[in-house]
């Protein structure tokens, strides 16, 4: 598998905000097959300690989630410069560099979040950026054939936590890839 779907849970949203958890899934879109999973949390500190700038609005937001999302928040956590080595090692033992394409929620929001929390740490991204995909453009073409995966997809785990929604955007982003792209049947 090279697709990787990753999930962040931050505090903020624009690129220099705090990375709270990643959350990622190798996943192959022609199948829905799912495979290895990883998830962590960074503390809110190291970030900061990085230059991350928080958000007030979305720190409000995230104090009318659900107790438990709020909790996924304050487990135990690691520094993100270890989280992010974690991450790059989870990811190149799985697949090659220059293969894995990192799919993320929007053009604008997680592949460029990790890339900043990347170059904050002074950690190279494990992945080439023309390997970026963006989840919010399939679904887009799925809805125009009728697939809206809000509306048909139901939800299984905690949402705002960021492995069960990257897993949740694997399975997705799989059944519109299927739709789109024709199967070899003999």
């Amino acid at each position: 598998m090279k697709q990787l779907m990753v999930d962040i849970e931050t505090m903020g949203t624009s690129p220099v905000s705090p990375i709270l958890t990643i959350g990622a899934v190798f996943f192959e879109p022609s199948t829905g097959e799912i495979g290895p999973q990883f998830y962590q949390v960074a503390t809110l500190r190291s970030e900061m300690d990085n230059g991350a700038v928080p958000d007030a609005d979305t720190i409000m937001w995230w104090m009318q989630q659900s107790e438990q999302a709020r909790s996924a928040l304050a487990a135990k956590a690691s520094a993100i410069n270890e989280v992010l080595t974690d991450l790059s090692s989870f990811a190149l033992y799985h697949a090659p560099a220059k293969f894995i394409q990192v799919w993320g929620n929007g053009a604008s929001f997680d592949n460029v979040l990790l890339r900043d929390a990347y170059r904050r740490a002074q950690i190279p991204p494990f992945w080439n950026f023309w390997n970026d995909r963006d989840v919010r453009t399939i679904v887009d073409l799925g809805r125009q054939l009728g697939f809206d995966p809000k509306r048909d997809m139901p939800f299984t785990g905690e949402q705002h936590n960021a492995l069960d929604d990257a897993i949740h955007q694997a399975k997705y982003v799989s059944a519109i890839w299927q739709m789109l792209v024709p199967t070899n049947s003999d």
